[in-house]
């Protein structure tokens, strides 16, 4: 094994800076939504069901929007289902397959805690962030999730809304 190519100060700096950022800030907006009575990973879902045509994805379909093992989604949609938030149906184009859909229930509770959660998102950080600020952002994560995985980039990263 070769060895590593140490980061200088720079490097360090900045990697240091975005992990105490990023736990600091996954922390911050967790505890908000645990009192609006969700965890994280329960928002992730509702949201991502909320902007599925119908309500409802593929399991598998979640696992790849989520960046989630079959195992998390499984166990997190049968937590959620105990709840009432989601269902888990067959699929109806392939019995093999479940879908996970959005109840009345859990489209109730994403109501309540989105404007939680994106107050959240605002005062910890874009409220900080100038517009380049939050464009640099962007084109960060632009260039570096491809690295970490082959799902394609989230709607909101595919196209440049400033016209760049």
């Amino acid at each position: 094994m070769s060895e590593p190519k140490w980061l200088d100060r720079d490097e360090m700096r900045a990697w240091r800076g975005y992990v105490a950022m990023s736990e600091m800030l996954e922390a911050r907006l967790s505890q908000d939504l645990r009192k609006a009575g969700l965890s994280t990973a329960d928002y992730t879902v509702l949201v991502l069901l909320s902007e599925a045509p119908d309500g409802s994805l593929g399991l598998g379909e979640l696992c790849t929007e989520a960046q989630w093992s079959k195992s998390r989604v499984s166990h997190q949609i049968r937590r959620m289902q105990e709840r009432g938030l989601v269902v888990r149906e067959d699929d109806a184009s392939d019995p093999r397959r479940a879908r996970a859909v959005l109840t009345d229930r859990g489209a109730e509770a994403l109501r309540a805690a989105a404007p939680v959660h994106v107050n959240g998102v605002r005062r910890y950080l874009l409220d900080h962030l100038t517009p380049e600020q939050q464009a640099s952002l962007a084109d960060i994560a632009i260039s570096v999730l491809p690295h970490l995985s082959p799902a394609p980039l989230p709607p909101e990263l595919r196209s440049d809304p400033s016209g760049r």
